[in-house]
């Protein structure tokens, strides 16, 4: 049975307890000395998108191909690539810009989803304040860029899975490829 203002003496109750018990007990101490002491965040926390590159180079082993897919799925459209060519105007395979506005992202992780090169990934740096008002929220290329190492780092299960996954496709891929060789070496002696 409820009357007035019991829900109020349960709260002052909790309280209490978790004052009380805080000097008594140091895992119940909830308080951080935030920013001497930062939070071990979850394996699965999340807050804006970044590029994965294999390798020492960023350039030569981002994982992007700027297929634009996280372009076209992106919900506030706050993602901006182009495609970068050569001197005769063909396409290559890697974005000559690609730009996050992190003031219009609302790390729904659907990028990440839709990719089928696994080249964008949600980050776990939730630190990106600044006192411009739009400069310094358009992420560029060159600070969206992390190494695999990094991916690693903050999401291992995730980042096993995700390398694993591509080292089984590069192995399909090479044996493709070394049955395709066998077989046009077995055609010409057919032949004669």
């Amino acid at each position: 049975m409820n009357f007035p203002g019991s829900g109020i003496l349960k709260g002052l109750a909790v309280t209490a307890r978790n004052f009380a018990g805080s000097y008594f007990e140091k895992d119940r101490l909830i308080t951080e000395q935030y920013p001497e002491e930062r939070p071990k965040l979850p394996e699965n926390a999340r807050s804006f998108p970044f590029l994965v590159y294999d390798g020492g180079d960023p350039e030569a082993g981002m994982r992007c191909v700027s297929c634009k897919i996280c372009e076209k799925e992106c919900p506030p459209q706050c993602i901006y690539i182009v495609q970068d060519r050569d001197a005769a105007g063909k396409a290559l395979k890697r974005p000559k810009i690609f730009d996050i506005d992190i003031s219009v992202c609302m790390s729904c992780q659907i990028c990440v989803e839709v990719c089928p090169f696994e080249s964008i990934r949600m980050d776990a740096d939730y630190e990106l304040s600044s006192f411009e008002r739009f400069g310094s929220l358009v992420l560029d290329k060159a600070r969206l860029l992390k190494s695999n190492s990094y991916y690693r780092s903050i999401h291992p299960t995730e980042a096993a899975e995700t390398d694993a996954r591509l080292e089984a496709d590069r192995k399909k891929k090479e044996a493709a490829a070394a049955a395709k060789a066998a077989k046009a070496a077995q055609t010409p002696e057919a032949a004669k």
